[in-house]
């Protein structure tokens, strides 16, 4: 099938999970990790910035368990053990990833977006069409999360240089599966900032470069009741 367009509709910026145990070892995170770590926080950064400038919702979502452990299920029954517990200093959100005012914010208890969650209501009052996935891990939470957006209908985008894997070979074995349920799935930041941009005005009514800095404000848990953006397609 030919490539999709990158942006169908109205977009959301999805970050998944960057949370503060991404800076730690496997033995004190509880999970494994490949390198980049600090990359993946610079490039959501960036289009965090930019998505704000270009009205375009960002939703931030937190893992974090219970202490008792009692709604892993069965998440600690392969490579992982506990992690994102509650209260701990690593399930925190990285510091400058944080929700601003106009952003949203979602806690999770399992590793896709959508289960147990309100994504879908969320979506559905802001009339998004494309999410694009960052954050982590690529073959954990982003590819669970992708693959229950394609089954919602959603067009779907996973930007490869602001996404994170368990290993670089199951990275690359997520980003390949992305890409074999919808084409075109694949993205990098830099194309996706500049559809953000063709899509999109800043407050004051025209197009300009993003923000350096990201707000690191606290959210408003309120859905947004503003109109979905007529149907536009970014190549």
């Amino acid at each position: 099938m030919a490539k999709q367009p990158m942006i169908v509709g109205r977009p959301a910026l999805v970050v998944v999970d960057i949370q503060q145990d991404g800076g730690l070892p496997t033995e004190v995170g509880g999970i494994p990790r490949m390198d980049g770590f600090d990359r993946v926080v610079a490039t959501t950064e960036r289009l965090v910035a930019a998505a704000r400038a270009f009205g375009v919702p960002v939703i931030f979502f937190q893992e974090a368990h219970r202490r008792s452990g009692v709604d892993f299920g069965r998440e600690l029954d392969g490579a992982e053990g506990p992690h994102c517990l509650k209260g701990e200093e690593g399930t925190a959100l990285w510091p400058t990833l944080l929700p601003g005012p106009d952003d949203y914010f979602i806690a999770k208890r399992r590793y896709s977006c959508f289960f147990g969650t309100e994504l879908s209501i969320l979506l559905k009052g802001l009339g998004v069409s494309t999410l694009v996935l960052t954050g982590g891990l690529t073959d954990v939470c982003v590819q669970y999360t992708f693959a229950d957006a394609h089954q919602h209908d959603f067009y779907t985008r996973v930007v490869e240089d602001a996404v994170l894997g368990s290993s670089h070979a199951r990275h690359l074995a997520a980003l390949d599966a992305m890409e074999y349920l919808q084409s075109g799935a694949r993205r990098w930041a830099d194309e996706v900032v500049a559809g953000f941009a063709a899509i999109g005005t800043t407050d004051a009514g025209s197009t300009s470069a993003p923000p350096s800095q990201s707000s690191r404000e606290p959210v408003s848990e309120t859905v947004s009741e503003s109109s979905p953006d007529p149907l536009v397609e970014v190549a």
